[in-house]
């Protein structure tokens, strides 16, 4: 069997934990391999509800292996607190494995990430203040700590005196903040290393070992296409790749392995933090999705802001992915309305864009141009067939899948784990 990347088609929190759970049990390896613990998965199972920060949701499906990769950043404290919470539920987590190339979020990034964000004032970009970015900016000017370097106290000690001799004088001097010491940040990791040590491995020989021996790997992106440091809206994105080539530069397997590549995009449009976004609503109509679709940030408590469905967005994401089946995700939170606006194309200083503009100062003044559609009333939780499904919400996902690039195979009508209409198979 396959790979199969799954990513998220907008700004993020488009349900990439419940296509996750669907797919969980046809899958052996469940793959993280962007990103840290500055988004959240939320799975409902039964009455059961998880909050899912730095681990693969995959943890959650009896008998699949849960994999952070060398692309994610991770922050250890929080890694222990989320696996203590899942056991205290009885969730089995003694199958998570750990990338030894994967970078280490330590005290000092987060410190940096919190005061660097307050000083830009209205220039900030929307972090969550978790040490993500300057994790990333560590690895790639070379500085970073990986799990590795947990077991080699002298090479760990090492690397933080480097990392620290200029970072205390931006503090100091810049920041006005208290110099950090070598020997606090060193004793807090070693403080994680044995714990740790049974989970970590050479994660990309065991995935490439498992492809070899047809077991079915899922790679599971963090964020989404639009919050991609190369391919979404900059400087407004994550530090890391959310799209489907960050799955092969992040796990160490190669792109020609991977089979399917699914998106999961929302029957409307949310971002959190700053940033270009056409089809906000900044009035009633926003407050509907918001509270009827629980629009508050899974991590962070943020309410996020909401807009109509943007077809120019679900193209482009189409494109660089490379999508071959999208996931819609809460088509029930629309139910009630009369009309549903859709964003089909743009319209930049009275010129019509049909396409997502390459400028960023022309995303930022692009006016949506709308294709009204007609809602419907009925309660749709409880359907699992599509052709069950009311006629105006047939023809609602039938016309996104026109306008979006590639085929609707799966559509979220309520929260429950088992509230999806299946059209076409994921795995096929």
């Amino acid at each position: 069997m396959p790979a199969i990347v799954l990513i998220g088609a907008q700004w993020g929190d488009e349900g990439k934990g419940k296509a996750t759970d669907l797919l969980g049990p046809r899958v052996d390896y469940v793959v993280k391999f962007n990103g840290g613990n500055n988004a959240g998965h939320t799975v409902v199972v039964g009455d059961e509800k998880y909050a899912l920060h730095l681990l693969p949701s995959g943890i959650l499906s009896s008998g699949v292996v849960p994999v952070i990769a060398n692309g994610v950043v991770v922050d250890i404290a929080v890694l222990f607190e989320e696996l203590d919470a899942l056991s205290s539920r009885g969730v089995d987590v003694s199958r998570l494995l750990v990338s030894a190339n994967a970078h280490v979020i330590t005290q000092y990034h987060r410190t940096l990430d919190k005061v660097t964000e307050r000083f830009l004032g209205k220039r900030q970009i929307g972090t969550t203040g978790r040490g993500i970015g300057p994790a990333y900016a560590d690895k790639i000017n070379r500085v970073g700590i990986r799990v590795q370097d947990l077991f080699d106290t002298n090479i760990l000690r090492q690397k933080v005196e480097g990392a620290l001799d200029s970072k205390n004088h931006l503090l100091v001097k810049i920041y006005n903040r208290r110099a950090i010491s070598v020997d606090e940040v060193v004793d807090d990791l070693l403080s994680y290393a044995e714990r740790l040590r049974p989970m970590v491995a050479d994660t990309g020989l065991v995935l490439n070992q498992a492809l070899d021996a047809g077991k079915t790997v899922l790679f599971e992106g963090g964020q989404a296409t639009m919050l991609d440091v190369d391919h979404g809206t900059y400087p407004f994105v994550t530090s890391s790749s959310s799209t489907s080539g960050g799955a092969a530069t992040g796990s160490g397997v190669a792109p020609n392995r991977m089979h399917r590549v699914i998106a999961v995009v929302k029957a409307y449009t949310t971002r959190v933090g700053s940033g270009p976004f056409p089809t906000e609503l900044l009035d009633a109509s926003g407050e509907f999705l918001r509270m009827n679709g629980a629009e508050f940030g899974t991590t962070t408590g943020r309410p996020r802001r909401c807009g109509w469905y943007d077809a120019p967005v679900a193209r482009y994401s189409a494109r660089i992915n490379g999508v071959t089946d999208f996931v819609l995700t809460k088509l029930d939170v629309l139910t009630g309305l009369e009309r549903i606006p859709v964003c089909v194309a743009y319209d930049v200083d009275g010129v019509r864009v049909d396409e997502m503009p390459v400028s960023q100062s022309d995303f930022h003044h692009a006016v949506p141009i709308y294709e009204e559609f007609a809602g419907w009333t009925e309660d749709i939780t409880g359907i699992r067939i599509f052709d069950d499904l009311p006629k105006n919400a047939r023809d609602y996902v039938l016309a996104l899948e026109k306008m979006s690039g590639a085929r609707i195979s799966a559509i979220g009508v309520g929260p429950d784990r088992e509230a999806i209409v299946v059209r076409h198979d994921l795995l096929g």
